[in-house]
């Protein structure tokens, strides 16, 4: 019956709860190599882990423990440490979508620079000296080059008024899209990525 319901729901954790209570995570290969399917999840200890993030915790925390823990899907308890429900990778997907405004049409900017230059002020005010907003940006340690890449997504398509300015500000510019096209296409693999979860 679990491993129906992991079938069903695409995902391949499902927490144990009893009377409301949070016993633990179990995986579908823990239930495989179990090899008695009449036997109970309950007699599955050994197997268990207790992963979980707390109602209020940030969307971050909830991706850093299905990150740490390799998870397709993580309880919600609340403070009192109650089941109140489970987040799945794909309901993750769909809110980082949401915060880095993935569906918003506009130019996408990745600026390279040493940690010691990032000043997310200085590319705000470059940004909006070209009466241009940020909607979203993310900073990444490049493990490759030890130097910080910023992705920065812009409000608008046209990026040449902006790219100017930073070229003149001296910033290393690694890439950037401001085609509509792009748009479309990135909209397009974000929704066959969300099909395929559904399969």
């Amino acid at each position: 019956m679990a491993l129906g319901w992991m079938e069903e729901f695409k995902i391949s954790h499902l927490p144990i709860v009893k009377n409301g209570e949070y016993l633990g995570l179990i995986s579908d290969s823990d239930i495989i190599d179990l090899n008695e399917p009449e036997e109970t999840l309950g007699s599955a200890y050994s197997h268990i882990v207790k992963p979980f993030v707390i109602e209020d915790q940030h969307v971050y925390e909830v991706m850093r423990v299905i990150s740490e823990h390799k998870l397709t899907a993580i309880p919600v308890l609340d403070n009192s440490n109650r089941y109140l429900g489970l987040i799945s990778l794909s309901d993750l997907i769909q809110k980082i979508s949401l915060m880095a405004a993935v569906n918003e049409p506009g130019g996408i900017l990745v600026l390279e620079m040493n940690q010691n230059d990032y000043s997310l002020s200085q590319i705000a005010q470059i940004v909006e000296g070209n009466n241009t907003r940020i909607l979203s940006c993310f900073v990444t340690n490049s493990l490759e080059t030890g130097k910080l890449e910023v992705t920065i997504k812009l409000n608008r398509t046209d990026l040449s008024a902006v790219l100017q300015t930073f070229e003149r500000y001296n910033y290393k510019v690694l890439s950037y899209v401001q085609e509509k096209e792009h748009f479309e296409d990135v909209k397009s693999r974000y929704d066959e990525f969300m099909r395929f979860l559904n399969i």
